[in-house]
């Protein structure tokens, strides 16, 4: 059974760091490109940041870009946002998924985060940003 499990979430004041996890069972997430995504209440579901693993390309959504980093650890299965100088708008539930139809991230850029290409979702892990 595909399973994504998200985790690290929490409370956090601003200028803070979190590093949330994304844990993949029934699949290897090397085959597969991994995105973040969020929702804050009463938005849309945006895309944060992609990684493939044919190229090791990244793409990061423009309000995040040099504050947060994705990298994958293929040995534990598990890919990671390491979220730095938090701030009050990232707050929102992070969810994880993984697609077998983005190639590159670096090619294919803001497409890469779009939510339709994805097929497989964790439940999510909310992020609060809050003094």
């Amino acid at each position: 059974q595909v399973q994504l499990v998200e985790s690290g979430g929490g409370l956090v004041q601003p200028g803070g760091s979190l590093r949330l996890s994304c844990a993949a069972s029934g699949f290897t997430l090397d085959d597969y490109a991994i995105a973040w995504f969020r929702q804050a209440p009463g938005k849309e579901r945006e895309g944060v940041s992609c990684i493939t693993s044919s190229d090791g390309s990244t793409y990061y959504k423009d309000s995040v870009q040099g504050r947060f980093t994705i990298s994958r650890d293929n040995a534990k299965n598990t890919v990671y946002l390491q979220m730095n100088s938090l701030k009050p708008e990232d707050t929102a539930v992070y969810y994880c998924a993984a697609s077998n139809r983005i190639t590159s991230a670096r090619a294919m850029g803001v497409l890469s985060i779009i939510t339709g290409w994805y097929d497989a979702w964790g439940q999510g892990t909310q992020v609060t940003v809050s003094s």
